[in-house]
């Protein structure tokens, strides 16, 4: 899930920032930090897409590849001085099995059943690690990452409460339009 809010500086004007896109066939990428180099990380998404179809020999990359393929590029250009100011998560499903992790500006990444990027990792990972539970199903999981995201809202001066949500699983790859979550001010 990634709120819709693009910031410039103290100006919160856009309200419609997508930061999820697909990767492939079976593969997630969403992301936080500078819009520019989300846009460019875009790019280089869709050149290994081009990549794979070109060779056509029907193997595409999985989305453990991606991440480490992104992994790489982040720690590349954070030695070259030249950081993408972003934050990733690489969420897929290859091979019967579910993929899920990510990866910061300076190329540190892991692989977790959970992860949470920027303000989530001080505010919503605690609640991840106190209500996440093995074999949830798909409407726990998501009243779960509402819960986490309505957090976050009411904690951040710099968001909105339209959130796109995104789901992999082994029938494929789904992003679903952006939707207000209630809240509660009283």
């Amino acid at each position: 899930a990634a709120d819709t809010l693009g910031s410039y500086g103290g100006l919160a004007r856009f309200t419609e920032v997508e930061r999820i896109c697909k990767a492939g066939e079976e593969t997630l990428v969403a992301c936080d930090g500078d819009y520019s180099d989300w846009q460019h990380i875009g790019k280089i998404i869709k050149e290994l897409e081009v990549e794979d179809r070109c060779v056509a020999d029907n193997i595409t990359h999985t989305p453990h590849q991606y991440w480490s393929c992104l992994t790489r590029i982040l720690y590349h250009r954070r030695s070259k001085m030249n950081p993408l100011w972003n934050s990733l998560v690489i969420a897929g499903y290859s091979d019967d099995a579910a993929f899920l992790g990510t990866t910061d500006k300076i190329g540190t990444s892991y692989e977790a059943d959970y992860v949470a990027t920027g303000l989530g990792l001080h505010m919503a990972l605690p609640v991840l690690r106190r209500k996440w539970k093995e074999g949830m199903s798909e409407e726990e999981a998501r009243a779960l990452v509402e819960d986490c995201m309505r957090v976050l809202f009411y904690r951040d001066c710099r968001t909105i409460n339209r959130i796109m949500f995104a789901k992999v699983d082994k029938h494929g790859q789904k992003i679903f339009e952006p939707s207000p979550i209630p809240t509660n001010w009283s």
